[in-house]
């Protein structure tokens, strides 16, 4: 299987398939441009918004998890006081 020649072809498969799927294959190119520029600006936001939200609530989650994790001694000298 040569890689070079099917993944252009694969690419545009998966392309004319998107285009039937939305039925822009019926828009002028006028419409095309802001349908695919509109999506792509809420993919672009939608993976930036991911982006930060996975690495607070990660950042919270490991913070928590170092909290219970804590040294024992630590532990110990807040139940004395």
């Amino acid at each position: 299987m040569d890689v070079k020649r099917s993944t252009p072809s694969y690419l545009y498969w998966l392309f004319c398939q998107f285009e039937l799927i939305t039925c822009s294959y019926l828009m002028e190119p006028w419409e095309k441009v802001l349908f695919y520029s509109f999506n792509l600006a809420m993919a672009g936001l939608l993976l930036y918004t991911a982006y930060v939200c996975v690495a607070f609530h990660l950042s919270s989650a490991f913070q928590l998890l170092w909290s219970f994790l804590g040294s024992p001694w630590e532990n110990a000298l807040s139940v004395v006081k």
